[in-house]
């Protein structure tokens, strides 16, 4: 439509743009993925191989859009961190939350028989998103430190619920003795009924996962001699931490 007579209706695009200095944070997330987890029979409460294939998908979105310094994820869920000076799509919110997740939700599909060869994708999943325009680094580490606590404490319920169900009660009565718990009685409930010490459960369950560039020093080709040559080059990687936001 460029240089036409048409081009005018640009002009009744919404505008959107996240202004600078905020930094831009796209967080994607599956929807009514708890039908999606019980069609393809995945783990409960914790699916490792499901948990690989989203940080795979992640690892993917950073390599893809330089842009993006950092994310976080856990469960069906992922925040990408744009680096503040970022004019991705001219920093305009629908175009960069839909270019996001439409990505993601393509690697699912096209890394899925890498990670569940012997399991068919019934059908597609689907991955809403959302921007979060942060005003400072302080406003991003509360952020984090937020989507973080409700990694732990969405893994200690289902941890304990699905202990529950696996001991004889139906999901609902699992529920229903779950109702009003707190943490320490969640904890003690898993200990005590189960022997089960929450804190020494996978990290990957109970802290989700960090995707950061680190400079590593690679060999990018050999001399006659056939002596390495190294160089600085960047290259991702999956950590888990108790504080990300640090």
């Amino acid at each position: 439509m460029a240089n036409s007579k048409y081009e005018y209706v640009k002009s009744y695009e919404v505008g959107d743009e996240v202004f600078p200095p905020n930094l831009i944070v796209v967080r994607i997330g599956g929807r009514d993925f708890r039908t999606f987890s019980q069609v393809h029979e995945f783990e409960k409460p914790n699916d490792e191989v499901a948990l690989n294939l989203m940080n795979s998908c992640a690892v993917s979105v950073s390599e893809n859009f330089p842009d993006i310094v950092f994310c976080y994820g856990f469960s069906d869920e992922f925040s990408f961190v744009f680096k503040k000076t970022s004019k991705f799509h001219q920093r305009r919110a629908s175009k960069v939350e839909s270019i996001v997740a439409s990505f993601f939700t393509s690697v699912y599909v096209s890394k899925w028989r890498e990670f569940f060869p012997r399991k068919e994708l019934r059908y597609p999943p689907l991955f809403r998103s959302r921007v979060i325009a942060c005003a400072t680094i302080e406003v991003l580490q509360s952020y984090l430190l937020w989507r973080q606590s409700t990694c732990h404490i969405r893994n200690l319920h289902n941890t304990c619920l699905w202990e529950l169900v696996k001991d004889g009660k139906t999901e609902s009565e699992a529920l229903e003795l779950l109702k009003g718990a707190s943490k320490d009685e969640k904890n003690s409930l898993l200990f005590e009924r189960f022997g089960i010490n929450h804190q020494k459960l996978d990290a990957l369950f109970r802290q989700g996962s960090c995707i950061l560039k680190t400079e590593v020093m690679d060999i990018v080709k050999h001399n006659e001699n056939g002596s390495p040559v190294k160089r600085l080059r960047k290259k991702l990687r999956i950590l888990h931490s108790k504080n990300i936001a640090v």
